[in-house]
This record gives structure tokens, C-alpha cells and sequence, in this order.
């Protein structure tokens, strides 16, 4: 593939620094769809002299976009452009709301859907009694050309009536809001591990790639749970962005 040269207009009176306008101007090419994946990125010297730049101004603009999952860096190869990962932030929605919102198309298979009598730990989380019953929903996330996230959740039989069907067209967390569910809060926990061999395959993976891991559990507006998931997200197309106040 032949290298794409850039032309980015730099305003040097900004207050702003010359690398953070030349990852943001190549960020934004890249998010519109004007730099597509594969797109390979003049040699850093070339592209340093072009926009009158000194090679560690440069060199650092493309580490901030190689840190964000915009650019890969490969021997023999040189720069190049890849899929974004999807940012999702960490608020109480859905990853299908999230991934429609970001434009996306998202597409589901449902793997598994019982209702069953859980596990021990989960009917605790749950706060079933005895003998409670809950469905267990296993369904893979796709989008674009490519699995995203393996998804595990729980949800009591007697708040909502799934099927396969409603689960392949919309979200979770949509069945439950159009069956009078309320959601109100959620506790999360966030963390990374490396794909088992089964995991790999299913997520077109390398075994022991690395996965985020995200464990929520739901409550409503009167206290109730309403949802216990356990989802796997590739790493090398997804990350959580948090906003942080003080």
C-alpha cells in the first residue's frame, strides 16, 4: 500500500501544542472515515519536514495516537491506520444504546437463553430464594466485521418475558425499561485477564489475547435487582473512557 501523504493546517500562535493539533487533525480524519484502517502514514522524517515540524513533536503526536488505538506501529512496515476501538463510557446504559448512539450497527446472536435455577452465587447476587429461578442469557456482540464483547447476564424470570427473537433485535436493558422495568443504579466492577482457548475462538481471538472484563449488577428505583452480567470485551477494539471530576 502506498503511504498517504498529510497536509494539516498548524495555527503556532495557539496556546495549544503543535503534537496535540496534529493527533487531534489525524484523530478526527481517521474517526470521519477519511483516513480508513490499513491507510499507511509517511515515513516520520518525510512527515516531520512536510508540516515544518522537529521529529520529536512528531514522534510524540503519533504516540498519543498510538496509545488510543488509532495508529499501529509495525516493523517493516511503518505506520499505519486501524480500526478505532469503540469507547464506551462508564455510565448505566447498555452496550447495544452505547454502540447505536456511536453510529454503530450493532448485531447479536443469542448463544444460550434458559431459565434455570443459578448457580449459588449468582442467585445470592440476585437475592432469589430458594429455589428462584432466573434466565441465563449468553449472546455475542458483533459489529462491523467482527465479534466485540461475550456477554453473560442474569435476570429474574419473573420481572420480564424474553425470547430469542427480541434479544437479537434490542438491547437488555430496552426489554426490561418496555416491560415497566425502572433502572436507577448499578454496582461495577471493571478488570482484564487474557481469552482461554474456547474464549479466543468464539471472539476470533488469539489464545491468551488480552480482554477487558466488566461485572455489573443492576438495581431498580425501589431497591430490587434487576440484572447480574459478566461480559468480555476484546481489548484491541474496546476501551471504557471515564470522566473524573474534582
Amino acid at each position: 500500500m502506498t503511504q498517504t501523504p498529510l497536509s494539516i493546517p498548524l495555527d503556532r500562535a495557539s496556546p495549544i501544542p503543535l503534537y496535540f493539533q496534529v493527533a487531534r487533525e489525524i484523530e478526527r480524519r481517521i474517526l470521519d472515515g477519511e483516513l480508513a484502517a490499513g491507510t499507511r502514514l509517511e515515513n516520520e522524517v518525510v512527515l516531520a519536514d512536510r508540516l515544518g515540524l522537529s521529529r520529536p513533536t512528531l514522534r510524540r503526536a503519533i504516540g498519543y495516537l498510538v496509545d488510543r488505538g488509532l495508529l499501529v506501529r509495525r516493523r517493516g512496515v511503518g505506520t499505519q491506520v486501524v480500526r478505532p476501538r469503540v469507547r464506551r463510557p462508564v455510565e448505566l446504559s447498555s452496550l447495544y444504546d452505547d454502540l447505536t448512539r456511536a453510529g454503530e450497527e450493532p448485531r447479536t446472536e443469542v448463544l444460550r437463553l434458559v431459565v434455570e435455577e443459578p448457580p449459588p452465587a449468582v442467585a445470592a447476587v440476585l437475592e432469589l430464594p430458594e429455589g428462584g429461578r432466573a434466565y441465563t442469557i449468553e449472546r455475542l456482540r458483533r459489529i462491523g466485521d467482527g465479534p466485540l464483547a461475550l456477554m453473560r447476564n442474569h435476570v429474574p424470570a419473573d420481572l420480564v418475558r424474553l425470547d430469542e427473537d427480541a434479544l437479537r433485535d434490542h438491547g437488555l436493558y430496552q426489554l426490561l425499561r418496555a416491560a415497566g422495568v425502572r433502572l436507577k443504579v448499578a454496582s461495577q466492577s471493571i478488570g482484564a485477564r487474557v481469552a482461554t482457548a474456547a474464549e479466543a475462538r468464539v471472539l476470533e481471538e488469539r489464545r491468551g489475547a488480552p480482554l477487558l472484563t466488566m461485572d455489573r449488577t443492576v438495581y431498580d428505583d425501589v431497591g430490587r435487582v434487576v440484572e447480574h452480567g459478566s461480559h468480555l470485551y476484546r481489548a484491541s477494539r474496546y476501551s471504557f473512557e471515564l470522566t473524573l471530576t474534582g
